[in-house]
């Protein structure tokens, strides 16, 4: 299936998390997972009381709009109603495969909001694939990381809906790809990692 087809199967019948989708790709799948077959959730913010806990620096003028919106952490009456609405609080309900994208260079949606989810549902033995690239932020700038992100999302995308895929192959070349987690959900990843590493160690 070529790459727009499977775009759109996906908006169909997936919750690809991108932009503002981010954080609804994890309400979806804790909230209302009946409605969607799985998730694939780039940099999404997990538990929102810890997000708004590490808003950047620079962010500050922008702070008081956010908890005006969101909820303020620092009162217990806005605490409660962020912990209610975090995703984080609701991870016994997810039913259906779920794939995490994450830099460990994020200065937004720090690294903990994905270990949080992902160490929440190992705690409950639900299974989830989380991909980690070490070298990047907010989002996957480096071309060859996308790439590599992008080909495990075609073969979990493809596992989960259908279609043809194009097995992962050398797609995780020059990648500083790592799944500290559920490499063997996703067909042809964990021997992909396999080549990769060999490869590097050359």
């Amino acid at each position: 299936m070529g790459g727009q087809a499977r775009r759109d199967q996906a908006r169909g019948r997936g919750d690809h998390g991108r932009q503002l989708r981010r954080y609804a790709t994890l309400v979806g799948l804790t909230f209302t997972p009946d409605a969607f077959k799985c998730g694939v959730d780039i940099v999404g913010p997990a538990n929102l009381n810890t997000l708004l806990g590490t808003v950047p620096p620079y962010w500050a003028s922008f702070y008081k709009q956010l908890t005006k919106r969101m909820g303020d952490p620092a009162t217990e009456a806005g605490k409660q109603w962020l912990t209610e609405r975090s995703p984080l609080s609701h991870v016994d309900k997810i039913s259906k495969p779920l794939l995490i994208g994450q830099g460990a260079n994020d200065p937004r949606v720090k690294q903990a909001e994905s270990d949080q989810i992902v160490n929440a549902m190992k705690a409950k033995n639900i299974p989830v694939t989380y991909v980690l690239f070490p070298d990047e932020g907010h989002g996957f700038r480096r071309p060859e990381n996308s790439k590599a992100f992008n080909a495990v999302t075609e073969g979990f995308l493809g596992q989960c809906l259908g279609g043809r895929v194009q097995p992962i192959g050398e797609d995780l070349t020059g990648s500083s790809i790592t799944v500290p987690e559920g490499a063997d959900k996703v067909n042809g990843l964990s021997d992909a990692l396999k080549t990769h590493t060999q490869a590097i160690r050359r």
